[in-house]
Order: structure tokens, then sequence, then C-alpha cells
């Protein structure tokens, strides 16, 4: 067995003793109790009216299954199950696994790269209304900053973004990417600094370096946690608002529109709540299996690093 199989192997051995405890030891009575409810009774009320009431109501009035039968019929309900599919996969996966090699290039001990994490952290710090605002801006137009700049640079005629389907929901996919990529990337620098130094020398000893140490040792290490990031991410982008409403505005012609913002005008603009609900409820038949997945390996592997 080599040097680093060694270190990834070996863990200290922990013995668990129960210490003896007098009956009744740990139990809450009288005055306790009646503390306890005084201050958990406001918190109980507030979850009871912003949370279990709205979400009860909710799924009362999607329950109708004439609902789900208008949705199925309007071809614009399964255009945006389709681009909720495209924008919450590849923008996922492509955040994530950008993530975890800018994760290692911000690894690296020199002050400017420091210095270069603390920018590159700057679009989430910013709200993110105005950074999808702005992000329009750069393509909205011919005179738009990246069609011009690709006039100035290279003398190259740039398209209308938002003319065309496939550019306008990939500039909404780039749009997330830019935006949620620092998280991430954060996230997995916190896992790799969370390494024991003992197993990347015992790594390097063995002559695994570079890409090698990376698939063999570091990626196993973080495997746990990048399955809990890629599912966690799912979940959120799945009732992803912001990015499409403000980037691509559903253009054209109401073609990006995700299941989002598709119950978002359902709502609003149709005048028609229960459809609105309707539309962001069929998506739980795809979200209830990667929360069970979720749990499972929240519940069943611990992050050991």
């Amino acid at each position: 067995m080599s040097g680093a199989q060694q270190v990834l192997a070996a863990g200290p051995s922990v013995s668990v003793k129960r210490r003896w405890q007098p009956p009744g030891h740990g139990r809450m009575h009288g005055p306790d109790v009646a503390l306890a409810i005084a201050f958990v009774a406001p918190y109980a009320a507030l979850f009871f009216a912003f949370a279990v009431y709205p979400i009860g109501y909710a799924l009362w009035m999607g329950s109708k299954p004439s609902l789900y039968a208008d949705l199925i019929a309007d071809p614009l309900y399964l255009w945006s199950v389709l681009n909720t599919m495209l924008f919450v996969g590849v923008g996922v996966n492509v955040t994530m696994f950008l993530a975890l090699l800018l994760s290692g290039f911000f690894m690296r001990p020199r002050w400017w790269i420091k210095a270069l994490l603390v920018v590159y952290v700057l679009p989430w710090m910013l709200p993110a209304v105005q950074a999808c605002i702005a992000f329009r801006w750069m393509l909205a137009g011919e005179e738009a900053l990246v069609d011009r700049a690709l006039a100035v640079l290279i003398g190259v005629d740039g398209p209308i973004w938002f003319n065309h389907w496939w550019l306008a929901l990939g500039a909404n996919i780039v749009a997330y990417v830019w935006k949620w990529m620092p998280f991430w990337t954060v996230i997995f620098l916190a896992g790799r600094m969370a390494i024991p130094r003992d197993v990347s020398d015992a790594a390097a000893v063995d002559g695994a370096a570079g890409s090698r140490r990376f698939v063999h040792v570091t990626f196993p290490l973080l495997a746990n946690l990048y399955l809990v990031c890629t599912l966690l991410s799912t979940v959120w982008t799945m009732g992803e608002f912001t990015t499409v409403y403000f980037v691509s505005g559903g253009a054209p012609v109401w073609s990006t529109e995700v299941l989002a913002t598709l119950a978002f005008h359902y709502a609003f603009d149709a005048a028609n709540p229960a459809l609105g609900v309707a539309a962001v409820m069929s998506v739980l038949p795809l979200l209830v299996p990667v929360v069970i997945v979720l749990m499972r390996a929240l519940q069943t592997r611990a992050v050991q690093l």
C-alpha cells in the first residue's frame, strides 16, 4: 500500500462511552416549560403565518386537475419546461465544474492570487437585480458594450443577442454562472484547505502531482462535498427568477421563459394566480427526488477531510 493510501486509510480509533444519568435528567418542569413556550410561540406563529399557510394555500390552489390540463395544452409551458431543464442542467454543472477547478488555482500561495480572489468574489457580492441589469445592458443593442467591443477590436458586427433563442438562453446561463461561480469556488476552496497536509505530502512522495494528485487524492476527498453542493444548487436554480427576468426577459417573444418567470406572467399578466401556482408546483416531481438524495447524502456520508 502506498504512502497516500496508508494516510487515507488510517484513522483514529474512537470509543464512545455513555455516562450514567439520573432519571428525569434534562427534563423541564413547571416554570421552565412555560418560559420555553413563551419563547417559541412568537416564532411558531410567524412560521405558520408566513410559511405553513402560504404553502398550504398554494398547494390547495394548484390541486385542481383542470389547471394541469390547461398547462399541458399551453405550448409556452412545455417550452418553458425545456428551458428550465437546459438552464438548470447546463448552468449548475458548468458552475460546479469551473468552481472546482478555480478553487485549485486560488490555493496557490501568491499575494497577487489572493488579491485576485477578492476581485473574483465581487460579482457574487453585488445585488442580483443590479448585476443582471448590468449584464443585459452589455448585450442589448448594436451599441452595447459587447457588440461595440467586437466592432472596434476585430471589426465584426455582433449579433442582436436577444433576437435569437439560443443566444438569449445562453446569455441567461452565462449570467447565472458569472453570478454564482464565486460563491461555490469559495466553498470548494474551504474544502481543499481542510484536506490534511499529510495527505498531500504522502501523495507527493508517491509521485502524484498535478492532474494525478487531483484525480486520485483531491477529488475523492471532495466528492461528497461536490455532490451536496450540486444538489443544493439544483434545488435553488429550479426556482431561479431574477436572472431570466432581468437578463433576457423571456425574449424573443417569451421563448426563453423558465417555470419561475412563466408562473409570474400567469399570475400577474394573465391575472390567473391559480395557473401560476400550478406551473410552479409542476416542478415538485423533479425536486422531491433531488431533495431525498440530498438528505440521504447529508445523513449517510460525512465530509471527512
